[in-house]
């Protein structure tokens, strides 16, 4: 199959991978799909329902193209549209990839659920089922689903858990008797999980070495099991409506760069992973330049106007970011010096005192007064909403962003640094440090456990840059 740059039509071929609830196998029907499909020739676009990283990142992998977030409540309709054109435009294929169960929501109405997303984008569902001890029940659950809400259009089912033969047979005629739904394939009940489990889920890509070639044992499982030509057919006469004239700029507004010049250094390896490509896209669109720089084995920061350092796991890296001293010492002396840093979450531990991990304690940079325990269960897990009652290095008094935060870290108050700093925000909705406070401001340095999506706040980027170049114009 050729590949194209950019599909001319206005319509594109593209599903929404969905199930009846968490762990039925919506990840590893996406990605043994995608990664099948691209072994073909395809250029398939990739999407994420919801704030989410990991899975997102085994997608990029699979696809070999950054994947994308879309999410009703953090984003309005419109930019959903328009964020869903500009990289659909550009491939053969599009997969999005749920989560929880189809029709799962924030409420009674499931405003913010993958349900409403395949409405909204006209997209038709391919319905995941897990098929454990169940065989003709497995139709009632698909046909309440279709019945449930009229605005979503399916494609078709996709079996998980089947035990055998007999087992597929008897839940296939099932499903076409009493739904008139095709089964494109099936994932027959595996030994081992061949996606790594640990303590937040999935691992990550950047920290398990066997990634792809998990892909490739997913793309051998759907080549064996799915009617992927079908699937393909099916989705073409259903194809999804796309703005094909929409770009970057229009995106993000950004047509008028006003900040070349200004230099980011992001700091992105194994400990800091979780950043949104729209962030580090908006960033570039705005007119900066951006470095990326490793915590864990870099020896010095170079000359950089702000700093950006995301979310990931500095706990399971703690030893790696304890030891790189010189590192840590460059940031701590930046950050006295009031070079503005942004961090979210695990850049936040960073910052810290330390981090209690695996019964041991692990100095990190040492510049707010905070230590942090990882605990066993989640500490903040779910949508954010903070209110800044204070001016910040990149935020203005009364300024209200949404966001989403997922830590295990506690953080422990300590000793008072020579620059003690305060908090800015206070929490309308999650949990922050505290169930009150967030958004920790020192200097020019603001750190918070919310992660923003600039897509949901379309200023973020401006905010962000604005602050770093005041900060190089005093």
């Amino acid at each position: 199959m050729n590949k194209t740059n950019e599909n001319s039509h206005s319509k594109v071929p593209s599903v929404v991978i969905a199930a009846l609830r968490g762990g039925s196998g919506k990840t590893i029907a996406s990605l043994g799909i995608i990664r099948a499909l691209n072994r073909r020739g395809m250029e398939v676009g990739c999407f994420k329902k919801g704030p989410d990283y990991i899975d997102a990142a085994w997608l990029a992998l699979a696809a070999k193209r950054a994947c994308y977030n879309l999410d009703p409540f953090l984003m309005d309709e419109e930019t959903i549209k328009k964020s869903f054109s500009l990289r659909a435009k550009t491939a053969q294929f599009s997969v999005i990839e749920g989560n929880r169960g189809l029709f799962d929501g924030l409420d009674l109405q499931g405003s913010a659920s993958t349900a409403r997303l395949a409405s909204l984008l006209g997209t038709p569902v391919i319905l995941v089922v897990d098929c454990t001890k169940a065989t003709r029940t497995i139709a009632a659950m698909v046909l309440g689903c279709m019945r449930f809400d009229p605005d979503v259009s399916f494609l078709g089912v996709i079996l998980n858990q089947v035990a055998g033969p007999r087992h597929e047979k008897v839940v296939t005629e099932a499903i076409v008797s009493y739904t008139g739904l095709p089964v494109l394939g099936h994932i027959p009940r595996l030994r081992k999980d061949p996606l790594p489990m640990r303590h937040l889920g999935l691992t990550p890509t950047d920290e398990f070495t066997g990634a792809t070639q998990a892909l490739d044992q997913l793309a051998d499982i759907a080549e064996a099991n799915m009617d992927l030509g079908r699937l393909i057919e099916l989705a073409n006469k259903k194809a999804t409506e796309i703005d094909p004239n929409i770009t970057k700029e229009k995106l993000f507004n950004c047509n008028n760069k006003s900040f070349s010049g200004i230099t980011i250094g992001i700091i992105r390896d194994a400990a800091f992973q979780f950043y949104y490509p729209e962030n580090i896209e908006a960033l570039r669109c705005l007119g900066a330049k951006t470095i990326f720089l490793k915590a864990t084995t870099d020896s010095s920061i170079p000359s950089v106007d702000g700093i950006y350092i995301g979310g990931g796991f500095p706990e399971t890296q703690a030893s790696q970011l304890s030891k790189n001293e010189s590192f840590k010492r460059a940031l701590h002396s930046l950050c006295e010096k009031g070079l503005p840093v942004y961090a979210e979450c695990g850049g936040l531990m960073y910052l810290g005192q330390s981090i209690h991990w695996d019964k041991q304690d692990f100095p990190m940079a040492g510049i707010i007064p905070y230590k942090f325990e990882m605990e066993k269960r989640p500490v903040g897990h779910g949508y954010t909403r903070i209110k800044f009652l204070k001016d910040s290095p990149f935020f203005k008094k009364g300024a209200e962003i949404k966001g989403h935060e997922f830590h295990y870290s506690r953080p422990v108050p300590c000793a008072k640094n020579k620059r003690a700093g305060n908090f800015a925000c206070r929490v309308l909705r999650g949990t922050g440090f505290d169930g009150k406070n967030e958004g920790y401001v020192i200097g020019n340095t603001f750190s918070t456990y919310t992660h923003v999506h600039v897509l949901g706040e379309q200023s973020w980027a401006s905010s962000f840059l604005e602050g770093v170049s005041r900060a190089k114009q005093a």
